[in-house]
């Protein structure tokens, strides 16, 4: 956890609009979110600021979403994983990381941002062993679409 109790969060996705809007979205809910386009940059930017979580695309060009959350395992073990992906392909890659002991989760795009909140605030409130976690604060309901606070997403609302 990082030092002030807050959740920090890297959202990682090579459509900037996805990375952006997510971590904006975290960010009214009470965390601290970063976003990032590139995954080799969310690794060395975990060198230096371990994050709480990592929520991440699984298809991205130069370092898939899988193998950067083993990478930032590797470095970060109390970091939680939460991957997501508009590809069939990525059921294996998950089967595949659990062989490896990476526990990670998979959510299939398009995901409202209201079931990622949740996936997110269940792993955020996990312990871990040598982390502490606190959610911060209770996570309110997300937002209608016709919420100001939100910008509404092409389509269904879904990242």
């Amino acid at each position: 956890m990082s030092s002030n109790s807050i959740p920090r969060v890297f959202v990682v996705d090579d459509e900037h609009v996805i990375a952006s809007s997510l971590a904006a979205i975290l960010k009214l809910h009470g965390y601290s979110a970063t976003s990032f386009t590139s995954p080799l940059q969310a690794l060395t930017a975990a060198l230096t600021s371990a994050p709480d979580l990592l929520i991440s695309d699984v298809a991205m060009p130069g370092l898939s979403g899988m193998d950067l959350a083993i990478q930032i395992k590797a470095v970060c073990p109390a970091c939680k994983i939460l991957l997501f992906s508009g590809h069939a392909p990525s059921q294996d890659l998950l089967k595949d990381a659990r062989g490896l002991g990476n526990r990670s989760q998979l959510l299939q795009k398009p995901v409202h941002p209201s079931v990622m909140i949740s996936s997110i605030g269940a792993l955020t409130a996990e312990s871990s062993v040598g982390c502490h976690r606190k959610v911060p604060g209770s996570i309110p309901a997300l937002p209608g679409a016709s919420s100001p606070r939100i910008r509404q997403m092409p389509g269904n609302g879904a990242l």
